[in-house]
């Protein structure tokens, strides 16, 4: 307990250098819980993956359309227990800031593919025969205010009707929901329904997905899949639904490196600030350290000392961070609209837990060199100098 004392004591005998120290590493700390709970939003699609599906897409580019017709030969392929497919529609609503993420599926294969969807029976089955029904994700049709009934145009970026319009008129008549932590924050309609009016591109299919009959069997049949369409004139890559939303999100940018450098640029800063401020308090602190020892204290007992007061600076100001960092998530998370365009925004317990490592790494860091130099202090020398 006297050394608890002394410990506290040392550290914010100079508060204004403390404050000063803490609230660096308090920012530090913060940014690092923010980041964080952002990038598990970000990879949320292939952590949500399911180990049997797999997705094929044109292998120059996920962009890039496939014929129709893929979609049939595929459902025919050994150990493919169900398919089925999607298109983008890059659809908004009234004003193109208003974005609405929306697909053009089969839907009836697609809810097939998609346990994780769930619907009211009488609405699953409104969607499937409805060729102008429109299902909502409850995130979306939150957002928005939309219910049941209410008939909505969606224009798109990119698909144009073949009259020249890019308004299109749908009615909601399913609004969904997302089991556990799956996504409700879009919404599907009828490929039919798009496909007969385009302007351009018909009879072709983004992506396919596909159930197989058991993840270990995934690796055969995306290499049979991919052998069936080698050298046409749309060649495929199929990989796991992990992979392609991984490879979704990256078309974006580097997530993870540019996360870890704003981080690591961060840590380093601090890295450098906190050391270079503990090794000038302890050679302040010289001549009390040789008093100390002149009183019986025993090296290892000063360096334990020194090392600890760095570690529990750096403590003091990480879990202020994260917890900051926690309270600014879950303001965001419940602010209107946020769960339609960041679903499953939060802070996660492994960010927490990695945030309290790097805390007790950061103070030992910083704390190892000016601990060193306590412990090596000469009472003669130590106090010749006083």
């Amino acid at each position: 307990m006297n050394d608890l004392t002394l410990i506290r004591k040392n550290l914010f005998r100079k508060k204004l250098r403390a404050i000063l120290l803490t609230l660096s590493i308090l920012i530090a700390f913060l940014i690092f819980g923010v980041l964080g709970a952002f990038y598990k939003v970000w990879n949320s699609g292939a952590e949500l993956a399911a180990d049997n599906r797999l997705v094929t897409v044109n292998r120059i580019n996920f962009t890039v359309t496939m014929p129709y017709a893929y979609w049939g030969r595929i459902q025919a392929v050994e150990g493919v227990e169900a398919a089925s497919f999607a298109n983008w529609f890059g659809g908004y609503y009234q004003e193109p800031t208003r974005q609405v993420q929306t697909f053009a599926v089969d839907p009836e294969s697609y809810l097939n593919v998609y346990p994780e969807l769930v619907f009211e029976p009488e609405q699953r089955a409104a969607f499937i025969a409805n060729r102008t029904c429109l299902a909502v994700g409850r995130d979306i049709a939150d957002f928005y205010g939309w219910s049941l009934g209410d008939r909505i145009p969606l224009l798109s970026n990119i698909w144009q009707k073949s009259d020249g319009s890019s308004s299109w008129e749908f009615d909601i008549c399913a609004v969904f929901d997302g089991r556990e932590d799956y996504p409700a924050n879009y919404a599907m309609f009828h490929y039919e329904y798009y496909n007969e009016d385009l302007a351009f591109n018909q009879d072709q299919i983004g992506w396919i997905v596909i159930q197989t009959q058991s993840a270990d069997m995934n690796a055969s049949v995306a290499d049979t899949i991919d052998t069936m369409f080698a050298n046409s004139p749309a060649e495929t890559e199929t990989a796991t639904e992990a992979a392609f939303s991984e490879g979704f999100a990256n078309q974006f940018g580097n997530i993870a490196l540019i996360l870890l450098f704003v981080v690591g640029s961060a840590f380093s800063t601090i890295l450098i600030i906190v050391g270079f401020t503990m090794v000038t308090a302890i050679n302040e602190r010289t001549g009390e350290i040789a008093v100390m020892k002149t009183l019986g204290f025993p090296a290892p007992r000063i360096f334990r000392m020194v090392l600890s007061e760095s570690v529990m600076l750096s403590l003091v100001g990480g879990l202020l961070g994260l917890g900051l960092a926690w309270g600014m998530v879950t303001l965001i998370a419940a602010a209107p609209g946020v769960s339609a365009f960041l679903p499953g925004l939060s802070m996660p317990q492994n960010v927490f837990i990695a945030g309290v490592g790097l805390a007790v790494l950061l103070g030992l860091l910083t704390g190892i060199i000016p601990a060193i130099n306590a412990q090596r202090v000469k009472i003669v020398t130590a106090l010749g100098k006083q």
